[in-house]
């Protein structure tokens, strides 16, 4: 099948579009998932010395040497797993092109690959992309995992499933009976598992488990991490895989040719972080996080939102239905209409939620992004609020059977 074929019917990011209406519109932008506040002081001089000593040309391809010795000891002592890191550790721009690197390298045309729903925008495409069919399963905000229909979409073409957890935009931390269960299938089944653990220091409930710890998992398991959001440091694009060797070294191919390597500098300021920034550090980075979640969560709830405070990652996924919005003549409002009236009107843009899920689910929903400095979420809570007071009646609910992640019964 051509690129051209593969690629039909993609849309362009929505997130990104919304950041630029926010932009247009002058509102406060809680689509995009970057933090605006600074990053650790320690990680930016580190960065900024390597530039100073000329660390500024290609570092080997899969990854400064130093920061894949850093991973190596973090996964140790953090998670109890011994890694290679000249032969399973691969320093990847960012965890979005480990993902499709991944998958690229690992997955034939014809395969199926397992995705939960909702599920990050690019989960999809980078299987389509890989000549590979989506099945996807659902993974609501504050539900269980149902282990039924999960057995139910594992087939003899299943090559992989990909866990996020904590998971964008659902914000659920998976149990580990949940992932001993997904280990069971994969074993039954011979699958992969590829796993993207970029939220796996913000967490509010619950404990990351990767599932690379489980047994019978660590030879077929695709570990995916980044710097980015630990770190708040998204326009670096330093992230990383640890695999077992015969799969890293399918996916080293496949990276070398779609990027090279990551930065050069920049790898030498995150391995910084990775060796000094120590238990604390991430204590606090949930417990700030924790408290800018209650914080949008309470005003999105009186603003008239139904939504779950969510148990991992820093965003909130919330049903419009009940939030008294323009008039509409009876006529119910998309998800993008709503978004783009709430940013125009009110002044805080959200995501369209069926950005993240196939054709035609969660167009009741859109996605609200926690990770801003106190001062803007008071601001946005206030503006949220303010919907509260309108006379107009709340949105009409569409016709038919729904959960309320919107996927249809």
């Amino acid at each position: 099948m051509s690129t051209a074929r593969r690629t039909h019917g993609f849309r362009e990011s929505v997130i990104r579009g919304m950041t630029r209406l926010a932009r247009e519109h002058r509102s406060i932008n809680l689509a995009q998932g970057f933090p605006n506040f600074p990053a650790p002081e320690l990680l930016k001089d580190a960065a900024s010395r390597a530039i100073h000593a000329d660390i500024n040309q290609y570092a080997i391809t899969w990854g400064a040497q130093r920061l894949r010795e850093s991973l190596a000891r973090k996964y140790q002592q953090w998670y109890g797993i011994t890694a290679d890191p000249d032969r399973e550790i691969t320093v990847t721009c960012g965890a979005t092109e480990a993902m499709i690197s991944a998958l690229l390298a690992l997955v034939d045309p014809g395969d199926e690959v397992i995705v939960f729903e909702p599920f990050y925008e690019n989960y999809g495409p980078d299987t389509i992309l890989a000549d590979a069919r989506p099945i996807y399963v659902p993974l609501e905000p504050g539900q269980p995992l149902d282990l039924d229909r999960l057995a139910a979409a594992f087939s003899a073409r299943t090559r992989a499933i990909i866990v996020n957890t904590p998971s964008n935009p659902a914000g659920r931390v998976l149990t580990r009976a949940e992932l001993e269960a997904i280990r069971d299938l994969c074993v039954r089944h011979d699958a992969l598992a590829v796993t993207d653990e970029i939220y796996e220091h913000i967490r509010f409930e619950g404990e990351h488990i990767p599932i690379a710890t489980l047994p019978e998992m660590r030879d077929r398991t695709v570990t995916i991490s980044g710097a980015s959001k630990t770190f708040s440091v998204t326009g670096w694009r330093v992230g990383w895989i640890l695999a077992p060797a015969e799969l890293t070294d399918a996916i080293r191919k496949v990276h070398d040719f779609l990027t090279v390597g990551a930065p050069a500098p920049l790898q030498e300021g995150v391995a910084e972080a990775l060796d000094k920034l120590g238990a604390e550090f991430y204590h606090t980075l949930a417990q700030n996080y924790r408290a800018r979640r209650d914080l949008l969560y309470g005003a999105l709830i009186d603003a008239g939102f139904t939504c779950t405070s969510p148990e991992g990652a820093y965003y909130i996924l919330a049903d419009f239905a009940g939030v008294p919005g323009p008039a509409t003549a009876g006529a119910p409002l998309s998800d993008t209409e709503f978004a783009v009236w709430l940013s125009r009107e009110v002044g805080v843009t959200p995501v369209p939620g069926s950005s993240f899920f196939r054709a035609g689910h969660g167009e009741r929903l859109v996605r609200f992004v926690f990770c801003k400095t106190e001062d803007i979420l008071l601001e946005a809570a206030e503006r949220l609020r303010s919907l509260s007071s309108r006379t107009t009646t709340p949105l009409p609910r569409p016709l038919g059977p729904a959960t309320r992640s919107g996927l249809q019964s």
